[in-house]
């Protein structure tokens, strides 16, 4: 179930909203300023945050960046201001949507499952996880069980890789056309094998199996 934070300091409309979301089964959260938002990203990781830019203890234009940065979830500025002016910062910070005061909360809605599903389909391209193993491949960082992860930039090509083609053989042919660098610099039989070797040593452990030999042809992912 996506998770969504509202940063409103208007109880009665951050209440309203709160009801129509988990309405429409998303688990809700409510601050009603900057500090409440910060403890809350703290504790929760969130597809989408919905943020007001005037809020008592800071300017939402503001807040921005450093939600973004720490939450990495996608934002849509739900605000009064509606001079064009302001729109454009909005959009120009990187924001995903900007609605201004009043609005349709079925048209809110709307918005919220299209941009929703756009999030989930990118960070399945880019994120991997399945409860031990944690993946994020465009900031390249990894944890295995919470702790974190020592990969190599090869390491995370041969991830991604398989994660792309999960339930697929992958012949050898293949993983060694595919580990040519931009800079052709070959990865050889003998690399191959050794890389292979070190990346399950680090990530497969009791039961948590990640990569099948398919002897003779190459190897498949598994995992989830």
């Amino acid at each position: 179930m996506h998770r969504i934070l509202i940063i409103e300091d208007d109880f009665s409309l951050n209440n309203a909203l709160a009801y129509h979301l988990r309405s429409a089964d998303y688990t809700v959260d409510c601050s009603y300023n900057a500090k409440e938002a910060f403890e809350f990203i703290k504790l929760y990781h969130y597809i989408l945050l919905i943020l007001d830019i005037n809020l008592p203890d800071g300017n939402g234009f503001d807040l921005y960046s450093q939600l973004k940065e720490k939450s990495g979830a996608g934002i849509i500025f739900l605000t009064a201001n509606d001079l064009e002016s302001d729109v454009i910062k909005g959009f120009n910070l990187g924001a995903d949507d900007y609605i201004t005061k009043p609005f349709s909360p079925i048209i809110l809605l709307k918005k919220i499952e299209v941009l929703t599903r756009y999030i989930v389909e990118k960070q399945q391209e880019s994120i991997y996880e399945d409860g031990f193993l944690r993946i994020n491949f465009s900031q390249m960082t990894a944890f295995i069980n919470g702790d974190v992860l020592d990969l190599s930039p090869l390491e995370y090509r041969i991830l991604q890789y398989f994660i792309l083609n999960k339930n697929h053989i992958l012949k050898r042919e293949q993983l060694l056309e595919y580990l040519w660098d931009s800079a052709e610099n070959f990865v050889g039989d003998t690399s191959l094998n050794t890389a292979m070797s070190r990346l399950r040593k680090k990530i497969e452990m009791d039961n948590h199996h990640y990569i099948k030999t398919i002897y003779g042809t190459g190897y498949m992912w598994i995992g989830n």
